[in-house]
C-alpha cells in the first residue's frame, strides 16, 4: 500500500516530498517512510502545503537516489516476489514512484501495473458509484496526509475487504 505526498501534479517538472508504503498484512506494522528533496526549481506552494512542509524544509530533505534504493531494498526485504503497488489514487501516486524508481533507480520493483482500493471496492459490489464509501466504512487510521497514515488506513480498508471475501495473494 503506497501514498506519495507532492509539491506539483506532475514528475519532473514537479517533485515527490514524502511517501509512505505499508506491507499488506494482518499487523500492518511493515512501514516505509521516505523525504525526498526537490528535483525541480518549480513548486506549487498550495501542493507543497498539503504535506504539511515547507519549501525550506523540503529543499533539507535526502537525495531522491539514496531514498528511492532505500526503498526497493525495504520492498526486497519485506515482500514475497514482486509487489502489488496499491493506492487510493492509483494514477496519481504511481505515476511519482514510477518515475523516481526508473530515474534513480533503473527499475521499478511494481512494474508497470497497480490496483486502485475503490475500483476493487466497486467491483465486489458491483456499483461503481460507490467509490466513496469504502474511505468512510473501513479506514481506522485518519487520513492526514501523512503518507504513512494515509497508507495504513488504506491497508486497514484492503483488509476489511479481505474479510469480505476479496482475495489477496498472500
Amino acid at each position: 500500500m503506497v501514498d506519495v505526498e507532492s509539491d506539483g501534479p506532475i514528475p519532473h517538472k514537479y517533485s515527490m516530498v514524502c511517501f509512505g508504503a505499508v506491507v499488506l498484512e494482518t499487523s500492518l506494522t511493515k512501514k516505509f517512510y521516505g523525504q525526498i528533496k526537490p528535483v525541480s526549481g518549480k513548486w506549487i506552494p498550495e501542493a507543497l502545503a498539503v504535506s504539511g512542509f515547507t519549501r525550506q524544509q523540503h529543499e533539507q530533505f535526502e537525495e531522491p537516489e539514496a531514498v528511492m534504493k532505500s526503498f526497493a531494498e525495504w520492498l526486497r526485504a519485506n515482500v514475497k516476489g514482486r509487489p502489488i503497488f496499491i493506492s487510493d489514487n492509483l494514477a496519481f501516486d504511481w505515476q511519482w514512484i514510477n518515475y523516481y524508481f526508473h530515474y534513480f533507480v533503473g527499475e521499478n520493483p511494481f512494474g508497470f501495473s497497480g490496483r486502485r482500493i475503490g475500483d476493487l471496492y466497486c467491483g465486489m459490489k458491483m456499483d461503481t458509484g460507490l467509490n466513496r464509501e469504502w474511505k468512510e466504512r473501513f479506514r481506522k487510521t485518519h487520513h492526514d496526509h501523512h503518507p504513512v497514515n494515509d497508507a495504513l488506513g488504506n491497508a486497514e480498508a484492503l483488509l476489511e475487504m479481505k474479510k469480505m471475501g476479496l482475495k489477496i495473494p498472500s
